[in-house]
This record gives structure tokens, C-alpha cells and sequence, in this order.
């Protein structure tokens, strides 16, 4: 992508380009000296069982009860397509903040925290939602409070509390509409959340 800004009246041109990998001449990118990849489980190298994807590497590992419970995590919260290597730079927002999501739900004794996302349905499938969705129930059964900000409407209906911001974006916005239950709220004739959400209760 390209970019241009004024500066006085000089103007400055700024190219974001992708990031580039080289690939190493001596492992050819699988990372490790021959000695530890001639290493097998299941017939699978390290770097095999890194490139697998989570939903891979819960059928391959299905007899090891330790591994599974830390894949399954992974995969509750919508998370089974990213492979076990995948760098953590190459991760979107709401990845990173349902990887997080995940690290949390595994430390089982943590309470009275309080979780705030910044739209991390971004990107998921309505199916994956729902994982999310209980995922984060099991950190409110834990006595745990979340903060969310959210424009899924499936997200939205299941709130115990809504701030409703705008009634438009940018200028036009900014204003609390509504303070209340999602049922409050589709009360609401100003706010475009309460119109759309009538159809979800």
C-alpha cells in the first residue's frame, strides 16, 4: 500500500511493502539441523507436527490426554485453522486476542479479572461464534467480568449490559444512546444498533 501526507508543502510518499522470508540454505526453512528432524513420532519430524493446522494435530495427538487439552482450547475459541508453528507476527488483532483468551482459560484457578476485546469476532465464521461465545462463558462462571466492543448482533443480543455509541460514525457519533439490556435497546428509534438488533430477541 502507498501513503501520502503533506507536510507544509513538501509532499512525503511512504511504501509499506510485505514482509519478505529468505529461506535457509542449510535447514531449507524447516528450522532445525538434520540430527533433531531425524527424530519421528508417529512418523511425523518436529517441523511435520508444526506445520499442522490445530484441527490436525487433535486427530494426530488424539491418544496423548495432555496435548489434547491444550489443542482443545485452541480450537474452542475458533482457533483450529492456524498451524502449531505459525508465527506470531503473521497473527491478526483478533487472533492474537483469542490466543490470549486461550493462554487465560487454561490457568483454571484465575478469578475476578476483568477481560476486555476489542471485537475479536473479526474474520470468524458464525460457527466459530459460537465456540467463542462459550468460551467466554466458562471465564464469567470462573467469576471473571468482560468488556467487549462489538458490532455482531449475535454478540450483542447476549450482553448483560450495552453502551450504544453514535448515532452516526466519526463526527456524528460519539453520543451515549443507550445505557441498558439488549430488550432496552430495540426501544431505542435514534440508534441503528436497536433497529437491527430487534430482529436477533
Amino acid at each position: 500500500s502507498i501513503c501520502f501526507f503533506e507536510l507544509g508543502r513538501r509532499k512525503v510518499e511512504m511504501q509499506f511493502l510485505a514482509d519478505v522470508f529468505i529461506e535457509c540454505e542449510a535447514c531449507n526453512g524447516t528450522r532445525y539441523k538434520k540430527e533433531v528432524l531425524a527424530v519421528k513420532y508417529n512418523g511425523k519430524s518436529i517441523h511435520d507436527v508444526l506445520m499442522m493446522t490445530v484441527e490436525d494435530a487433535l486427530e494426530f495427538f488424539k491418544d496423548e490426554k495432555k496435548i489434547i487439552a491444550k489443542l482443545r482450547v485452541l480450537d474452542d475459541v475458533g482457533l483450529g485453522y492456524l498451524r502449531l508453528g505459525q508465527a506470531a507476527t503473521t497473527l491478526s488483532a483478533g487472533e492474537a486476542q483469542r490466543l490470549k483468551l486461550a493462554c487465560e482459560l487454561l490457568e483454571a484457578n484465575k478469578s475476578n479479572m476483568l477481560f476486555i476485546f476489542d471485537e475479536p469476532t473479526v474474520g470468524l465464521h458464525y460457527h466459530d461464534i459460537n465456540y467463542l461465545m462459550r468460551a467466554m462463558q466458562k471465564l464469567l462462571e470462573r467469576g471473571n467480568s468482560i468488556v467487549m466492543i462489538e458490532h455482531n448482533l449475535e454478540v450483542i443480543k447476549c450482553a448483560d449490559y450495552i453502551i450504544d455509541l453514535g448515532p452516526e460514525g466519526g463526527e456524528g457519533g460519539g453520543k451515549v444512546l443507550f445505557q441498558g439490556k439488549p430488550e432496552g435497546l430495540v426501544k431505542k428509534e435514534n440508534s441503528y444498533t436497536g433497529k437491527f438488533l430487534k430482529g436477533y430477541l
